[in-house]
């Protein structure tokens, strides 16, 4: 899937991930490949990127994410 990490000044991330963790409203939730249209809000928390053995991850204090045809957009 590709994801995009977006905030006003620049792109955090972009790239490619086989799943994606983001801190929702009401708890941690997944993306993994071939996810359903989302849209949802994030609360504070770790954002985590997995692509095989490689992990990262980003504080972030809330944001919006859409997820569409195996792309995801997280604005923070």
């Amino acid at each position: 899937m590709q994801v995009d990490i977006l905030n006003p000044d620049k792109t955090l991330f972009s790239g490619e991930a086989q799943v994606v963790t983001l801190p929702g409203i009401k708890g941690s939730f997944q993306i993994l490949n071939n996810h359903a249209p989302l849209i949802s809000s994030l609360t504070s928390g770790k954002l985590v990127i997995e692509n095989g053995t490689e992990k990262q991850s980003f504080d972030i204090t809330g944001g919006i994410v859409e997820v569409l045809k195996n792309k995801i957009v997280v604005l923070v």
